[in-house]
């Protein structure tokens, strides 16, 4: 069985005489799974379709943010009434304190919050403000991790990093990232390693609650508490990073999940319903840091776009809504299709460890458990790329990663969940 895929390649091919490797974020690429990366056209409610007429169930639903599926009624008739009255100001909107109420009201956490255009620049913003706060410059992060690709935080990322092998990132110089420390995740012991080595020095500790960015990884029961308790005693700032997370493992992202108030928290994908937007936010006294009222600059030209704020009030007010029906039913479709993939991989005797939290799953090609980056790291990459060809061949299109979660939508259903499994069984048979 192979696909029809002559005018994306043609496609593929133009692109690469314009643009580096054909795409414009190197996961698209196919490098890690091989065969041709499909040409979208246009998508709606749980498929996708390519330019050569192909349709595939989705399952990355643009790495998270589509989860209502795509073109929800609600979102783009909101998008066009907005363009209609210009796509940018450059000024500010009474849109831009409504959306950051309704994520306020799900997340309470982020007693003011500012938008930014990408989870990259949310990241970013918040650890310059943590330094300022702090007034220390080390910060902590977590191998496999991944928070956007500033400088800083390239040092033993996930996504795209370690899904093409690359050490970091070249282009970086040393001195950027030498207040960077990168340690295993969800191992206190190291943790406080860290912070006995450098006393006084460390800003803040970023993190996935629930890593997505090196596949799914779950925290270790006590693990989030833990840093919560060791951030608090040193004076540091617990930052997560829901950027994946938010609006998606739980209405309240992964701290109302896990029951733990972080100090800062950065979001994105969801709450710009697909548009590209992000903020970052936390307790009002550290916000306060941010020019106009403190001495921290930042600032964005396209921040608080009106078409990504009127997108964002919609799914979050949809979100809102449907409180915790519509995650439990979400949740519920996610589970059975984890589980019945890892079923077929059981009956053939393929080992497969699954991994979810909410909406969000990664089947690592390997026996498990998967507790950290190196563990994730053991997988059948091969056999990954094997499974990820035969099953977009059968219409289903999974992340072209095995270092990346897998997203459900609300459009996700019965038709969904049978042909996944049904398509999971005829390629694992082959395996």
């Amino acid at each position: 069985m192979s696909l029809v895929l002559e005018r994306s390649r043609a496609l593929q091919r133009r692109a690469e005489q314009l643009i580096p490797g054909g795409v414009d974020s190197p996961v698209r690429a196919f490098r890690s799974v091989g065969g041709d990366p499909p040409f979208v056209e246009r998508a709606e409610g749980a498929y996708l379709f390519d330019a050569d007429g192909n349709k595939y169930i989705d399952y990355f639903g643009s790495w998270g943010p589509m989860i209502l599926g795509h073109a929800a009624a609600a979102v783009v008739e909101v998008v066009r009434e907005a363009a209609g009255r210009s796509t940018s100001f450059g000024a500010s909107t009474a849109a831009e304190a409504e959306l950051a109420a309704l994520i306020m009201q799900a997340v309470p956490s982020m007693q003011k919050l500012r938008f930014v255009s990408s989870g990259t620049e949310a990241v970013m913003s918040a650890i310059r403000v943590a330094r300022a706060f702090t007034g220390r410059n080390r910060i902590i992060k977590f191998e496999g991790c991944y928070h956007g690709h500033s400088d800083a935080l390239l040092v033993k990322a996930g996504s795209g990093v370690a899904t093409l092998g690359i050490p970091g990132s070249a282009g970086i110089p040393l001195e950027t990232t030498q207040f960077t420390t990168a340690i295993r995740y969800n191992d206190l012991e190291e943790v406080e390693q860290v912070f006995a080595r450098h006393p006084g020095e460390v800003a803040c500790i970023i993190l996935e609650a629930v890593v997505g960015n090196a596949g799914t990884i779950l925290p270790e029961p006590g693990y989030l508490q833990g840093l919560r308790d060791i951030c608090t005693r040193e004076g540091a700032l617990l930052i997560f990073d829901e950027v994946m997370t938010g609006f998606r493992v739980a209405l309240g992202g992964a701290q109302g999940l896990y029951g733990i108030v972080p100090d800062m928290t950065t979001l994105g994908k969801i709450i710009g319903g697909g548009l590209p937007v992000g903020a970052f936010g936390g307790r009002a006294e550290i916000m306060n840091m941010l020019a106009p009222l403190g001495p921290v600059y930042q600032a964005g030209t396209l921040s608080g776009n009106p078409l990504a704020m009127a997108a964002g009030i919609a799914v979050v007010s949809r979100l809102l809504a449907g409180g915790s029906d519509f995650y439990e039913r979400l949740g519920d479709v996610t589970r059975r299709i984890a589980e019945g993939v890892a079923t077929a991989a059981a009956q053939v005797g393929l080992p497969v460890y699954t991994a979810r939290e909410g909406s969000m799953v990664t089947w690592f090609f390997q026996p498990g458990p998967v507790r950290d980056f190196e563990d994730a790291e053991r997988s059948d990459t091969a056999r990954f790329a094997a499974f990820h060809r035969g099953m977009l061949e059968r219409g289903v299109w999974l992340p072209p990663s095995q270092y990346e979660a897998a997203f459900v939508s609300a459009a996700h259903g019965e038709v969904e969940i049978a042909a996944t499994i049904t398509a999971a069984e005829a390629v694992f048979a082959g395996l």
